[in-house]
């Protein structure tokens, strides 16, 4: 039977109508903490001014908007005086957000692997490394990019027809819309839980609790650490509901092999749910998994994807093999490559 783990006191009813998936490009907008030391070109100008000089690539009126809004720190302290003077070695940290003129939509020639292809969509596979969406840090060479340089058309539909996302470092299959059509069908299909997505993830150490088991944990943004998110208690902090049912396929003394498949689509969220319950991903040093195995990135990759068309109807199930560098961990960890997991 299958086994539940809950911090709160979700029920599969309450499951079954979280509608507002967080895969929405909304759900929760991406961070950058920059944090420089005052030069000596810098000794005694305004905070404003130096900060621009200092973060050249975000205008200097938004920089002072974050200075006013408090996420600039000179030396530790708030500081929302823009005409604060700095000196020289001064430590200025500074949380930055983008921003319309920073995301811009500029089409970059990359290799991008389509496995699904008609008039209204794709589906592509995302190696691990990619960014799917300009964000701070990553305002170029993300999938977004390559999108407007495969198809121009791609510019009319926004996002270029994103409707949900993989992190930097998970491999994996995505749909793309290619019309406006195709997309708002897409995203209600998300918000509802029609579209199936069904992860393969390598983690630390043997699984000792049932299998399938459900993990209901809501997820928030890491009190601790605002570039992370966390497991949070919802009557004493922010966040979203979160469901994730994990299968364990393979296993021994240091490793496991598991499925797991979203009933919700919270930022981070597998990789929370099972540094949550003890089983780190391997190389997700985010979130407490060690490198192992070979590898150097976070060990999960999106193998399938199910929907239903949203312009014909028709079925559409697609699968995507386990990159390289998960297949020779599974070697080296002594784990089997069911061939179930073979791309279809």
């Amino acid at each position: 039977m299958e086994s539940i783990i809950s911090t709160t006191t979700l029920s599969p009813a309450v499951i079954s109508a979280l509608a507002d998936d967080a895969e929405r490009l909304d759900e929760s907008p991406e961070l950058e903490v920059r944090s420089t030391q005052v030069p000596m070109d810098f000794h005694g100008q305004r905070l404003d001014r130096a900060l621009a000089q200092m973060v050249p690539e975000f205008s200097r009126s938004y920089l002072q908007q974050l200075i006013e809004q408090g996420e600039v720190l000179v030396d530790g302290r708030v500081t929302t005086k823009v005409s604060t003077k700095v000196r020289l070695g001064h430590r200025v940290q500074v949380t930055l957000r983008a921003t319309p003129q920073s995301q811009a939509f500029v089409p970059e020639v990359m290799p991008i692997q389509v496995v699904y292809e008609d008039a209204h969509l794709r589906v592509i596979h995302k190696p691990a490394g990619l960014v799917v969406h300009p964000a701070p840090g990553n305002w170029r060479g993300t999938l977004l990019n390559g999108l407007l340089a495969l198809d121009p058309a791609a510019a009319d539909v926004p996002r270029a027809g994103i409707v949900h996302r993989l992190d930097k470092d998970t491999s994996g299959l995505m749909v793309v819309a290619r019309t406006r059509q195709a997309m708002d069908a897409l995203v209600q299909q998300i918000a509802a839980r029609e579209v199936h997505r069904q992860y393969l993830a390598l983690a630390h150490k043997a699984w000792t609790s049932a299998s399938p088991l459900t993990i209901e944990a809501a997820i928030g943004r890491d009190p601790g650490n605002r570039l992370r998110m966390a497991v949070v208690d919802l009557t004493r902090q922010s966040g979203k509901t979160a469901a994730t049912t994990v299968e364990v396929l393979e296993q021994n003394g240091r490793f496991c092999l598991v499925q797991c498949t979203l009933h919700t689509g919270r930022t981070h969220q597998i990789r929370v749910h099972m540094a949550h319950v003890g089983h780190a991903l391997l190389a997700d040093a985010v979130y407490g998994g060690a490198p192992a195995l070979g590898m150097q990135r976070q060990a999960l990759h999106a193998w399938r994807l199910a929907f239903t068309h949203p312009i014909t109807g028709a079925a559409i199930e697609l699968r995507s093999d386990l990159p390289a560098d998960m297949v020779q961990a599974l070697g080296l960890g002594g784990l089997s490559y069911n061939a179930r997991f073979q791309g279809a």
